[in-house]
């Protein structure tokens, strides 16, 4: 911390105020809206050149993309950890606690460290005069906590889209994007090309893009895009990294992005002096003339090597807080933040996977949104297929996000309920999640049960919150 107060020292005009934990929080709550995004990413510039022009110092891969972001980073970090590699991580949003947003090799971020790391970049805001809202603010803390602990390389999600979002400052080695959909109507064609133009706003000269979306059409906008922007374009992902059942077809895809962001990262940007792990799931080493000598066999029986399949076998496909299935609980219980119909198109399929892997007697969705975006008609149509397959109940909650969680908007619970009715699937509008929690415990048996809670962030923070769980 102490490079980092020198150069607040610089522009610091009298004493800034110095925050608590719980006054930094605060803060943040109340400052998400400031400017225009165009105006504040102009004052960002001028905050990240205060602090030493840590943008375009990271090496920095950025993910982006409608859905599968955080896993992605979740997966890619795993691989780069086992290949010995320092790994920063900065995802949105927090489910609980700003921390959450914040990992050093997968490790949250301390309240001291968070709190010092606060009070240097506010101070330094304040003393230049800038108007910086939290999100902007969280992100140059986050690069000064990267820089503090020397990661080798830091991950980034990208939330906003490339053009307002704080990641344009940065020159990315890597930029992955997990997939673009708006939704099935080809009306939506042009709307979906303006989302693959937005997703490219950081790509930059020399930056590797490569992608796991599936439409050839989107792919070939994305190549466009890349190639006038001077970036290196890779082909798309394919196959799906064999996880263990049933999150291989859930989660395959994103965890072979995932695998192919470390490969490139490791054989193309790794330092070139950088000690070559023995049990290296990726490094490309020179093959050996001839057949291998006794003494070589010996010590590879001895000490067999892991195979990146043997790597995706043995690591678990949920990502705590975002997509979580708590086995032990009774009845067993799921939560994803889904909250676009790609997303719960997926969580449907997932459902249906662990129906056949264990038949479910007593199925119970509670879902809440917030997402004024959300084509509910869309969704009412798959929740009605869906329950055509399979026996169970909707519980129809409202939803109010916390500060920095995403949507705005709560749906109308009862209106929702009376649409599903209308269309013979059994709901219940429900007042909050433990009135929901009620109901669904009446029809999901208690061995044997699922419980789904989705719908946006916020129900799942309001379910962690419920169990008087105060950090992930």
């Amino acid at each position: 911390m102490n490079e980092l107060k020198q150069s607040t020292k610089k522009v610091a005009v009298g004493s800034a105020k110095q925050r608590s934990y719980s006054e930094v929080v605060s803060y943040f709550d109340s400052n998400w809206q400031t400017t225009s995004n165009e105006t504040s990413l102009e004052s960002l510039k001028q905050l990240d050149k205060a602090l030493g022009s840590l943008a375009a110092k990271a090496n920095a891969i950025l993910v982006s993309g409608t859905n599968g972001k955080s896993l992605t980073i979740h997966y890619t970090t795993k691989i780069l950890r086992k290949e010995g590699l320092s790994v920063g991580t900065f995802s949105a949003p927090h489910i609980l606690t700003y921390n959450e947003r914040f990992a050093h090799n997968q490790e949250l971020i301390a309240n001291k460290t968070f709190t010092d790391l606060a009070n240097d970049v506010i101070g330094t805001a304040e003393s230049l005069e800038l108007a910086i809202n939290s999100y902007e603010l969280l992100f140059m803390m986050a690069l000064c906590h990267f820089k503090q602990v020397n990661v080798d390389v830091a991950l980034f999600e990208v939330t906003r889209g490339g053009y307002s979002d704080p990641t344009v400052l940065c020159n990315p080695r890597i930029a992955a994007i997990t997939r673009i959909t708006e939704d099935h109507a080809p009306e939506k064609s042009e709307k979906v090309k303006a989302l693959v133009d937005d997703c490219m706003g950081s790509v930059k000269k020399g930056t590797n893009v490569v992608s796991a979306n599936q439409s050839k059409i989107v792919l070939n906008d994305m190549e466009a895009v890349v190639e006038s922007r001077g970036g290196l374009w890779t082909m798309p992902i394919r196959k799906l990294a064999p996880l263990a059942y049933p999150f291989e077809q859930l989660h395959g895809r994103c965890a072979a992005l995932a695998e192919r962001v470390a490969d490139i990262y490791i054989n193309d940007y790794a330092e070139k002096e950088a000690v070559v792990l023995s049990d290296s799931l990726l490094t490309k080493t020179k093959g050996r003339r001839g057949r291998p000598t006794l003494e070589a066999k010996r010590q590879s029986e001895l000490n067999p090597k892991q195979t990146i399949e043997q790597f995706w076998t043995e690591n678990h496909g949920t990502l705590p807080g975002r997509f979580e299935l708590l086995e032990k609980e009774r009845p067993m219980i799921v939560l994803d933040n889904a909250e676009n119909i790609d997303a719960f198109e997926n969580l449907l399929l997932g459902v249906r996977l662990l129906h056949y892997r264990r038949p479910l007697k007593g199925l119970a969705l509670i879902i809440a949104s917030n997402n004024e975006s959300l084509d509910t008609t869309e969704l009412l149509r798959a929740l009605r297929y869906f329950f055509k397959k399979t026996s169970g109940h909707i519980f129809i909650c409202p939803s109010q996000p916390l500060p920095g969680q995403s949507g705005t908007v709560s749906w109308d619970a009862e209106q929702i309920a009376s649409d599903l009715k209308s269309m013979k699937v059994k709901a219940k509008a429900c007042t909050d999640l433990n009135n929901a929690m009620s109901a669904a415990a009446s029809v999901a048996d208690t061995n044997e049960g699922l419980i789904v809670i989705t719908g946006s962030t916020s129900i799942i923070s309001e379910y962690w919150l419920n169990r008087s769980v105060k950090k992930l």
